[in-house]
């Protein structure tokens, strides 16, 4: 069991005493990513705003903080120049109170600083920063955004995470939570149960099977996804951590059956009272019995069961209508019951803007490479 003298649970722990803390930015997911060429670095503004950063020793960081932020860093081109250069990216961080002016500025100036340390092409953000809710683009709140294009952050090319998602609110009862979803979903929902679709938790041993049904989800539908290494390290990582506490992220595979038969699964990621429905898997067969809808509401009543209050549909379209490649995915979750958050997206800040835009127009290319590759990888592994 953790201790407080753990480095997970000590940065969980000051991740978790400030608004909106997001499972990517936890002590876990930068020791998923050290295994894949990134460096976890640790960034607080203590309560005099003044920034400490740590790589190794987190027991070393103060209490109380005002902000926080985990920085992953990849250095390349280390062959090449004779000055190691790196990219930064810092997944939903950083973590402050965002109405707090004095202290955004000190942020955004340390950030930049530290970019300019660290020898980096630019470095990413993505903080969940609420510009509006709902479809209507018009209702836009772009105070942080212009604040930001005026210290010279640019709006991203490359946006990692989803800018806009679908939130269902937890807090009400079951009944309450069932009501709000579209009457379609709740048909669907009830047949499936009367078909004989059953949920149960996954274990460690059912990942090999949830990773071929992801693999086989992924040719059907046309994504890219990676190797089987990298989601048993990343399902893995979460699936081992404590019960009950609510600092400690976790995550719990829940598998659809008829007569014994896995048809379909999610893995639900549980931090800090939000859950977020981030893999999503299906075979063909049974689909008529509509065992996606169960899981969904499984998901639901296992998140509330667990002290979450909201559920993170992980994503919906940039613009919304037909032409959007998510509208399907996005009819599916509004029926759910859940409200469109929208959010800031990734912005770059970028020291070297030379650098930056030689970067900029060459990475799509090496990446619709690499996705050519990995899509052929997929299928090989299949067959």
């Amino acid at each position: 069991m953790n201790n407080f003298s753990q480095p997970s649970h000590t940065w969980n722990q000051i991740i978790t005493q400030l608004p909106n803390p997001h499972f990517l930015q936890t002590y876990e997911w930068g020791q998923v990513k050290a295994k894949y060429g990134w460096e976890p670095i640790y960034l607080i503004w203590d309560e005099q705003g003044k920034m400490k950063e740590e790589r190794t020793n987190l027991s070393s960081l103060v209490f109380p903080v005002k902000a926080a932020c985990l920085v992953l860093k990849r250095t390349i081109l280390r062959n090449a120049f004779a000055a190691r250069i790196s990219i930064l990216y810092a997944p939903k961080g950083p973590l402050l109170d965002w109405s707090n002016e004095s202290l955004r500025k000190r942020v955004f100036d340390d950030l930049q600083s530290f970019a300019k340390r660290q020898g980096a092409i630019f470095l990413k953000i993505d903080p969940d920063i609420v510009l509006g809710r709902g479809v209507d683009l018009g209702n836009s709140n772009q105070a942080i955004p212009s604040e930001m294009k005026r210290r010279g952050w640019v709006e991203s090319k490359e946006q990692i995470q989803f800018k806009n998602t679908v939130i269902v609110d937890l807090s009400e009862s079951e009944e309450s939570i069932l009501m709000r979803m579209k009457q379609k979903t709740r048909y669907n929902i009830r047949l499936a149960e009367k078909k004989g679709v059953s949920i149960r938790e996954g274990k460690l041993e059912d990942l090999e099977n949830l990773y071929r049904m992801y693999a086989e989800t992924s040719v059907r539908d046309g994504f890219v996804i990676r190797d089987e290494n990298y989601y048993m390290t990343v399902w893995r990582s979460f699936m081992s951590q404590v019960e009950g506490q609510r600092s400690e992220p976790s995550a719990i595979p829940l598998i659809a059956e008829v007569d014994n038969e896995p048809v379909a699964a999610i893995f639900l990621f549980m931090f800090a009272g939000r859950a977020y429905y981030v893999y999503g898997m299906s075979r063909n067969a049974h689909r008529e019995k509509m065992p996606t809808y169960l899981l969904q509401w499984e998901a639901m009543k296992v998140a509330k069961a667990n002290g979450c209050l909201t559920y993170d549909l992980w994503g919906a379209p940039d613009v919304f209508d037909e032409s959007d490649s998510m509208w399907g995915v996005y009819r599916f979750k509004e029926g759910l019951g859940g409200e469109v958050l929208r959010t800031l997206g990734a912005y770059d800040f970028a020291p070297n803007k030379i650098l930056y835009k030689l970067y900029a127009d060459i990475m799509p290319r090496v990446l619709d490479v690499m996705r050519s590759r990995g899509r052929e990888k997929t299928r090989q592994s299949l067959d």
